[in-house]
């Protein structure tokens, strides 16, 4: 699961009808030949899993990084620390000891503001399912909040350059609220992503910038 970035729409926004022009195909004039699209990315994976191949929602997002990787790596599994550099997250525990590794699990929870049910909190159980150090981390879980619950799929991968760090990310929710208004789920889980993402990048070149 992403970090929800406020403002943060609970679940009556994903009881709210879907907008039909967001969804509606565009229609080819009569006898105008069909351009084929632009092949599809390949899914993010981690030692060969990915994301969840049937989910509606979906989103992709990547940063480059001015950071040496052990420092970007180091923000990223520290799970405990996440509050210290990203806003969204009110707590983060680790449900096991040791560096990261399959098979830790860790829970943290996202304030959800009044929108308009009362405000409440969501708090996510995740699973590293896959890692590979310095490389790529998966992990699997549930969200769960008053009258909510999406089941994530979520991806990062780490690659040197030369001008840095490229960080990308892909996570894939399900769930019947989130299912229920697709483009809206898919919209808040664009703006959870993409703001994780600049945090990490702001704190790993802050700490990098103090050690040079």
């Amino acid at each position: 699961m992403s970090a929800f970035r406020r403002p943060l729409v609970p679940a009556a926004l994903f009881a709210l009808p879907l907008v039909a022009g967001l969804l509606a195909a565009t229609a080819s004039p009569a006898g105008a030949a069909t351009l084929p699209g632009p092949r599809p990315t390949p899914a993010l994976t981690c030692r060969g899993a990915g994301v969840d191949p049937g989910a509606r929602v979906r989103y992709r997002s990547e940063i480059l990084i001015d950071a040496p990787l052990s420092t970007v790596w180091k923000l990223q599994t520290d799970v405990e620390r996440w509050p210290a550099w990203q806003a969204p997250v009110t707590t983060a525990e680790r449900l096991d000891r040791g560096p990261l590794r399959p098979g830790s699990a860790f829970r943290w929870s996202v304030p959800v503001p009044p929108n308009p049910t009362p405000a409440t909190s969501l708090e996510i159980t995740s699973t590293v399912e896959q890692l590979r150090r310095h490389s790529c981390l998966r992990w699997t879980g549930p969200a769960t909040g008053e009258g909510l619950r999406i089941d994530g799929v979520h991806v990062w991968n780490f690659t040197r350059t030369p001008h840095g760090v490229r960080v990308t990310t892909e996570e894939t929710h399900t769930g019947p609220q989130v299912d229920a208004d697709v483009p809206a789920a898919t919209a808040i889980l664009r703006q959870g992503l993409e703001g994780w993402l600049k945090d990490l990048k702001t704190a790993a070149e802050s700490r990098a910038h103090e050690r040079s």
